[in-house]
This record gives C-alpha cells, structure tokens and sequence, in this order.
C-alpha cells in the first residue's frame, strides 16, 4: 500500500500541477486576451482522451497474460505515455501542440490510473477498503499540494515544471512496478467491446453511486479549475500563485486530516452512505462561503473546509464503489467506467463554466453552482441499496 500510495502520488501530481499552475500560465502566455477559452479547449480535449482510455485500457488489463503480470505493464507503460506528453507540452508553443500534449498525458495517465486503481478490489479486503480509500484520496490531493510546491517553489519555469512532473511520474510508477507483485492469468477472457457498458438497470446501485460520484467531482471542478484566475481577477491577490499554493497547502493537511479520520470511523462502523452525506455537506458549506463572501479571508476558511470534505468523500467513495461493482472479473474495466466521473466532469466543467461566468453573477454564481452539484451527489447516493 506504501509504493500504491506513491505511484497515485506521482500521477495525480502529473495530473494537478499541469492543470492548476502550469497550463493556466501556458495559455495565458499563448492568448492574453482568451486565457479562459484557450485553457478550456485544452482541459477539455484532454478529459475526453481519458474518458476513452481509461475504461478500454481498463478492460485491456482485465485480460493481459503478460508474464509481468496484468496491471503492471498498463502501470508504467501509461506512466512513459504520459511522460512523453509532458515533455510535448515543455517545449510547446502553440495551442496546437499543447492540446496534443496535454492529451498524451491524460491517455497515459488514466490508463496509468485504471491499473492502479484495480489494486485496491484486487489486493485490500472489505473490511480495510475506506483506509486504503483514505490513502488514495490522500494521494490525489498531496499530488495537487507537492505539484504546486514542485512548479512554484522548488523549479521555476514552464520547461522545468513540466520536465520535473513527468521524472516524478516515472519514478512513482516504477517503483510500485518493481518492488510489489501482480497477479497474472493463464487463459485470457473474451474480449467483448459491448461489456464496456454497465447496464443501469441491471446494475442500479453501481448507477447511483456512479452518479454521486461524478456530481461531487463535478463540483470540485467548478471550485478548483478556475481557482488561480479567481484569485487575479476577483481577489486581487497581488501574487495568485502564492496565493494558490497557500490554500493547496491547507487544503492538502486538511484533506489528509479527513481522509484518515473518516476512513477509520467508517471501516470501523461498516457504513459508508453517512460519511458521505456529511464530506458533501462540508464541500457546499466551503463552496457557500465563497459566494457570500467571495475574499481572501474566506478563501483561507473555505479551503481547509474543502479539504476536509473531499477527503472524507474519498476515504469512503472507494470502499463504496468498489462494493457494488458488478463483476469481479471486470474489476479493471468497471472501475475505469467509474473513473470516468472524474475524467468527465473535466470536460462538463470547463464548458458550462463559460455560460455560468457569463449568465449567473461571475464566480458568485460558480461556486454557487459548484454547492448544489456536491450536495445532489448526496441525494443520489441515498439511492443506493446494498451498502449502509
């Protein structure tokens, strides 16, 4: 669980430092004028890549005989995949070349993802699962935290940001690779392109929990893509970098904070619904705080709340997602399906975004909107049956 931990720390750093300091710079750079559009075609093409990769790749490894095992070659070839576009996005300098980039590192790391994220049904019992889910959530926002801290503080640059995620990918995954087992199978199940739909009404409580969990991924984004021109732009902070990377920090510690509190107590009781009843209520109120008081100050209160929540969420989201899969067989592609509502809401986001700024109030109106997708997640995960 420690090198897992790791590789889901170099991955999410991959993911989140790009997205949080380095392509808002880069398209700001590339179109001073359209930075919001250019930065939205980017993120957007780019979580459409993942939302094919990661269930195919998914199913891909569900059938792999390789003698390294199934998951392991899907781990770092997707980690070098993903590499090899931030090394695109270094040297790029038109908006072209970094959507090809950024698609690059997104088809890599969900397959990358994919693989990792079959590790926990495949390794962790029931009975562990939100603690290991805690340490995975830990992971994705440490990512966020230590990529901010890497681009701003330990290098300096476009080229040296972008060269020095794409080491830590690499090594994370390696490591992991190297130094822990994977299962392998002799005889490779069909491959059937129709098994990548999960049928609704076959399936429903994978339906429901699917949905709540791309609606609290959803509200994330709307919170967090926008972040770093929030601070610029209404704020007036006089650094939103700085800025940036002071709320990722208290974020991150309160994040970490929750996902462990949250995954013991649930493991410990066996329910999973109510933590997440409560980490969704913990993200609006973060969320509403910001349209009531949309300052500095408030950004400080409301992003230790945020982290607080998200982490909850994670810490139990995973041990619930992975109880109501429908085949044990199809872990990988299944689980490639869920993420999918974390890929999705990239594409959904940065879309509706423009309408919102435009036609509710500016940011006032986006974290509105981002309180009242979080707690719908709430509603539909009320929804499910087999799990408390």
């Amino acid at each position: 669980m420690g090198w897992l931990f790791l590789a889901n720390l170099g991955l999410w750093l991959g993911i989140y430092a790009p997205i949080q300091v380095l392509l808002p710079q880069q398209a700001e750079l590339l179109a001073d004028t359209s930075k919001e559009a250019v930065f939205g075609l980017v993120t957007g093409v780019g979580a459409a890549v993942a939302l094919v990769a990661n269930p195919l790749i998914g199913l891909s490894s569900d059938r792999t005989t390789s003698r390294f095992g199934r998951r392991h070659p899907w781990t770092l070839g997707g980690a070098l995949v993903g590499a090899l576009g931030l090394v695109v996005l270094a040297s790029a300098s038109s908006v072209g070349v970094v959507v090809l980039g950024w698609c690059l590192v997104q088809a890599g790391l969900n397959g990358m993802l994919a693989a990792l994220t079959s590790a926990v049904p495949d390794r962790v019992p029931v009975r562990q699962r939100a603690k290991v889910g805690g340490l995975v959530g830990t992971s994705q926002m440490l990512g966020t935290v230590l990529g901010a801290v890497l681009v701003t503080v330990v290098v300096s640059g476009l080229v040296a940001g972008y060269l020095a995620c794409a080491v830590v990918v690499v090594v994370g995954a390696l490591l992991f690779v190297v130094l822990t087992p994977d299962a392998r199978i002799v005889v490779r199940p069909e491959l059937r392109w129709r098994e990548l739909w999960v049928s609704p009404r076959r399936h429903p409580d994978f339906a429901w929990a699917w949905g709540a969990h791309f609606m609290i991924n959803l509200g994330n984004a709307f919170g967090t893509l926008y972040l770093l021109y929030f601070l610029g732009d209404v704020v007036r902070h006089p650094s939103p970098e700085d800025g940036l990377l002071v709320l990722m920090l208290l974020y991150g510690v309160a994040l970490a904070l929750g996902a462990f509190a949250v995954g013991v107590w649930s493991d410990r009781s066996g329910q999973r619904k109510p933590w997440v009843y409560g980490s969704a209520f913990v993200m609006a109120l973060a969320a509403l705080l910001l349209v009531v008081w949309p300052t500095w100050t408030a950004a400080l209160v409301a992003a230790p709340l945020l982290g607080v929540g998200f982490g909850g969420y994670w810490a139990v989201a995973l041990a619930l997602l992975t109880q109501v899969l429908p085949a044990a067989s199809d872990r990988a592609k299944d689980l490639g399906v869920v993420n999918i509502a974390n890929s999705l809401p990239q594409v959904v986001a940065p879309l509706l975004t423009t309408f919102v700024l435009a036609g509710l109030g500016g940011y006032r109106g986006l974290f509105a909107v981002s309180a009242l997708a979080t707690l719908c997640a709430a509603v539909l995960v009320s929804r499910v049956r087999a799990v408390e």
